[in-house]
C-alpha cells in the first residue's frame, strides 16, 4: 500500500513496484487519515508512508496504522532533510519497519534507479519477513528481478541458506579497537547492542552503518541519548578516544590507521564498495592491515554481504568477528553472510551479543 499526498509520486511508486511479478499493489491513498480507514479492508502486508502529507501525516498515523494492522511493516517515505530524518529515525523506535530517502521532485525520482532498487528490495525484505522463515528463504537471487540483480546488495536478501555454522575459537587477546557493521534494522540494534557494552567500553568503536548523509549525524546522537556513551560522527584525521563511538558519515568512507597516540579516522570519497558508501569492507580491511589481531568487528543485521571481504581479511589477520544471529536480524544478509562462510567466534541474537562481546573484549577464549 503506497500512501503519499502527491499523485505523481504514487504513480511512480505504484508502477514500479507492480513491474515486479512478486509484488502486488493492494491499494493507496494519499494522507494518512484514508490510510487508516482503509488498511483494514486492504491488509497490506508493507505500507509505504510518506512524512509530509496535509490532512494527517506519516507520523501521526503511523501508530494508528499500527494499532488497526499489527501485523503490517511500516516503511517510512521522506526527502532528505534534517527534520525527516529525525522524524524517520524516531519512527523507527515507534514502530515502522524501516525509511526511505526518496529524491526531492517528481522528476528526480523518475530517474533515480538507486532509489527504485531499494524500493523494491526493502518491500520485498519486509514482505518476506511478515510471512516467517520458509517464505524468506524462498526468494533467490537468480529469481530476483532484472533491477535488483543490477545491485548486488539487494542480491540474497533473505541471507545465505541456512546451513550447519561452524565457529572459530575465540583468540583470548584483548582488541584495541572494535568496528561494527550494520545496515537494514540496523539503527534499533546499534542501540541496544551498544546499550549492552555500557561500562565495558575500554577502546574506540568505529561505525560503518548504511546511511544518506544527514542521517548519520543524527544516528549518532541517537546512539549517545539512548546509550548514555560519547558518540559522534566521524570526522578526517580524527584521533579516535577509547569509550567513545564513531560514525562514518553518510557519503564517505570511514577507515582507520594505527598511531603512537591511538587510532586516526580517515573519510574518503573513493567510489562506493557493494554499492554502498559508506561500506563496511573498507573500514574492516583498514582495520585488518593496522590492528590485525588486535580488530574484534561485529556485523549486524543488514541486506547484501557488505563486510564479508573485508571480514575474511580480518580472519586472516588474527582478529575476530561476531554476528547477530538471523533469528533477531531484520535482514540476515550481512551477518549471514560472514556466519555461513565460517569467520566467526560467536553467533548471538541482539540481546546477547553484547555480553559475548563484553567477554571478548576482556579476553575471554570461551
Amino acid at each position: 500500500m503506497v500512501v503519499d499526498d502527491s499523485s505523481v509520486i504514487r504513480g511512480f511508486l505504484m508502477r514500479w513496484l507492480r513491474e515486479d511479478s512478486e509484488i502486488n499493489v493492494v491499494g493507496s491513498a494519499s494522507n494518512g487519515a484514508m490510510a487508516i480507514k482503509t488498511i483494514e479492508r486492504l491488509q497490506p502486508e508493507v505500507v509505504l508512508l510518506d512524512i509530509e502529507m496535509p490532512e494527517m501525516d506519516g507520523i501521526t498515523a503511523l501508530p494508528e496504522l499500527l494499532r488497526v494492522a499489527p501485523g503490517v511493516k511500516v516503511i517510512m517515505v521522506s526527502t532528505l532533510t534534517r527534520r525527516n530524518a529525525e522524524i524517520s529515525l524516531k519512527a523507527t523506535s515507534l514502530g515502522a519497519a524501516d525509511y526511505i530517502t526518496k529524491p526531492e521532485s517528481a522528476r528526480a525520482i523518475g530517474a533515480n534507479e538507486e532509489f527504485r532498487h531499494e524500493l523494491i528490495g526493502k518491500v520485498k525484505v519486509y514482505g518476506l519477513a511478515g510471512r516467517g522463515a520458509d517464505a524468506a528463504t524462498s526468494l533467490k537471487s537468480d529469481a530476483a528481478p532484472a533491477a535488483a540483480r543490477a545491485a548486488p546488495r539487494l542480491v540474497d536478501i533473505a541471507g545465505p541458506a541456512p546451513t550447519q555454522i561452524k565457529l572459530l575459537k575465540a583468540t583470548g587477546i584483548r582488541p584495541n579497537i572494535l568496528g561494527i557493521g550494520s545496515s537494514t534494522g540496523g539503527p534499533q540494534a546499534l542501540f541496544k547492542f551498544l546499550g549492552d557494552l555500557k561500562g565495558q567500553l575500554r577502546v574506540p568503536v568505529v561505525i560503518t552503518q548504511h546511511m544518506p548523509a544527514t542521517f548519520t549525524a543524527i544516528l549518532a546522537e541517537h546512539i549517545a541519548k539512548a546509550t548514555g556513551l560519547k558518540c559522534m560522527e566521524a570526522q578526517d584525521n580524527q584521533l579516535a578516544r577509547p569509550g567513545e563511538i564513531y560514525v562514518a558519515p553518510g557519503g564517505y568512507h570511514l577507515t582507520v590507521s594505527a598511531s603512537t597516540q591511538g587510532p586516526i579516522l580517515h573519510l574518503d570519497q573513493n567510489p562506493p564498495e557493494n554499492f554502498c558508501r559508506p561500506s563496511v569492507d573498507p573500514l574492516f580491511r583498514s582495520l585488518a592491515k593496522h590492528y590485525g589481531k588486535r580488530a574484534l568487528c561485529a556485523v549486524l543485521t543488514g541486506m547484501g554481504h557488505d563486510g564479508l571481504a573485508g571480514g575474511q581479511e580480518i580472519v586472516n589477520a588474527g582478529g575476530m568477528i561476531v554476528a547477530q544471529d538471523e533469528a533477531s536480524s531484520v535482514v540476515w544478509g550481512m551477518p549471514g553472510a560472514v556466519a555461513n562462510a565460517g569467520l566467526c567466534c560467536r553467533v548471538a541474537s541482539i540481546d546477547a551479543i553484547g555480553g559475548e562481546v563484553g567477554k571478548l573484549l576482556a579476553g575471554a577464549m570461551a
